[in-house]
């Protein structure tokens, strides 16, 4: 199967969310902030396409994945992750660190309130 199939394919999974004319939106800020980043990252030349989208489709795919497509962001970050750790731009350490600080700032904010990375109580 190509890339282009493969991206084809997860643009008809069931789980992504859609726009009331079907197309596939971003469910959360944080999805559309992903893809940004990795945007810029491309514009900047860090990486190409293949070698995100070969990235991308390993996640996708990697055993333990939703079938309907749900989980597709964490996916994308993890390929993200994965492709700036090849390339020397950041280790897993501190990426997975990054991770919970946010996961920390979130469960502090109030409802409602922008998840800033400030609120988490053990950033000083």
């Amino acid at each position: 199967m190509s890339v282009c199939e493969t991206v084809t394919d997860l643009a008809e999974s069931p789980g992504l969310p859609r726009s009331p004319e079907g197309a596939p939106v971003f469910a959360e800020p944080w999805h559309a902030q992903a893809f940004a980043m990795t945007v810029h990252l491309h514009a900047r030349g860090v990486f190409n396409w293949t070698e995100w989208a070969e990235g991308l489709s390993v996640e996708v795919h990697r055993p333990g994945r939703t079938a309907d497509g749900s989980d597709y962001f964490d996916a994308w970050v993890a390929a993200l992750a994965g492709l700036l750790e090849r390339k020397g731009l950041a280790d897993r350490y501190t990426v997975e660190a990054l991770r919970e600080s946010w996961q920390r700032a979130a469960e502090a904010t109030p409802h409602g309130a922008p998840i800033k990375l400030s609120n988490d109580p053990l950033r000083g």
